[in-house]
């Protein structure tokens, strides 16, 4: 990892939803390499504590914790306020939190709709307002947005899933062009069904036929979409922004 401002630092990550699958993946990930780490969880219990700790020392990093809920705007606006009073400068914004939902549209009523999109793009939104704006002051930084194929493809079942992940993609290219200016990328991945809770509370079939319908022919793991996020972070994609990349193993 790399940091083009060459001053001499490690660089900062701070990262939502962390605590699990692909965000706990990411988080390992950019340890490993070196990036200090503010990790934004809902819940802070003493595992995590426990596991962030060892991790931070295996590796010569800082990892700090805290508590983050996305469905409250309130909390989201304490919580940034408390991150910016240390004055650490963050460097990569990974919006990883979300919430998966999966059910057919006559069936699911506005509020579950409003709660999904408060979850997974409002929530998004606010966290990328206040952090864009101390890498605007900055000088620049890599945001990358965790969406999903469902958001790219028509998908049954998934009407409110994948209608708050298409409008995290939409930000995500409105906000390359927005923010190129300042030296700020912005780009998102998308994940076909990936090893994780939420590829198990999937409909057994739908999973099945998800893997049978992609090249591969089997499930992508965390790791696979951490380093994939490690090269959006890094000054190895220099020149990459407004880019949604789909890694789903050939769907």
């Amino acid at each position: 990892m790399q940091l083009s401002s060459n001053e001499g630092r490690k660089p900062t990550a701070l990262i939502t939803g962390c605590n699990r699958g692909i965000g706990k993946a990411i988080l390992e990930c950019y340890a490993s390499h070196g990036i200090n780490v503010i990790a934004c969880i809902r819940t802070i219990t003493p595992d995590f504590e426990n596991f962030t700790k060892e991790l931070a020392n295996k590796n010569s990093v800082s990892i700090t914790i805290y508590p983050i809920d996305l469905a409250d705007q309130s909390s989201i606006s304490s919580t940034m306020k408390e991150i910016f009073s240390s004055k650490v400068r963050i460097d990569i914004l990974v919006n990883n939190a979300g919430v998966a939902f999966g059910s057919f549209f006559a069936m699911t009523s506005i509020a579950k709709m409003k709660e999904v999109f408060e979850i997974n793009f409002f929530g998004q939104v606010a966290i990328t307002q206040y952090v864009s704006k101390w890498m605007q002051k900055w000088g620049g930084g890599s945001i990358i947005n965790l969406a999903s194929v469902a958001g790219i493809d028509g998908m049954e079942g998934y009407s409110a899933y994948g209608s708050s992940k298409a409008a995290l993609i939409y930000l995500t290219k409105t906000l390359a062009k927005e923010l190129a200016g300042y030296g700020i990328r912005v780009n998102a991945i998308a994940p076909g069904l990936v090893e994780t809770n939420m590829a198990d509370q999937m409909e057994v079939k739908a999973a099945d036929k998800m893997i049978a319908g992609s090249a591969m022919k089997r499930l992508g793991t965390p790791s696979e979409i951490a380093e994939l996020a490690l090269f959006l972070g890094s000054d190895n994609s220099s020149f990459i922004t407004g880019q949604v990349i789909r890694i789903d193993g050939g769907m």
